[in-house]
């Protein structure tokens, strides 16, 4: 019998303020990033990004597009990536962050933890159309 991969499915906020500031979270297991997490069974992918990014940084949020797709082809994880600005809410940390904020996007560039995701912040600002990008890490 056949087996069905197993695939992780990300929703992944790159939310900009009315400065242009980008919205990092400092997580406890990967540093700094932007806001994301896992999609549940059954749940769309833009409610995710909206769910996950009240949970992780207690800021409301819009989505203003799609941006596109990084899939870590080794890893099997395909991260959704969207844009999106602040609409309510206030700044707080949780249990899956430790620290927050708003940032220049030069800074925030250096300052996250992973290549991809510095990759991610790129392509969501430059790129207007849909894009997939795949990498194995």
């Amino acid at each position: 019998m056949k087996r069905h991969p197993k695939h992780r499915v990300t929703a992944v906020a790159v939310v900009l303020n009315e400065d242009n500031k980008i919205l990092l979270i400092n997580g406890p297991k990967r540093g700094w990033e932007m806001p994301a997490g896992h999609v549940e069974e059954g749940e769309p992918l833009s409610s995710a990004v909206i769910r996950e990014t009240k949970e992780e940084t207690g800021i409301d949020i819009e989505i203003i597009r799609f941006c596109g797709i990084f899939q870590d082809v080794k890893g099997s994880i395909c991260s959704t990536l969207f844009m999106a600005k602040p609409i309510g809410g206030e700044l707080r940390t949780s249990s899956e962050s430790i620290d927050l904020g708003y940032f220049d996007i030069e800074d925030a560039k250096r300052m996250v933890t992973w290549r991809s995701f510095e990759e991610q912040i790129e392509y969501c600002i430059h790129h207007k159309d849909p894009f997939v990008f795949e990498f194995n890490q």
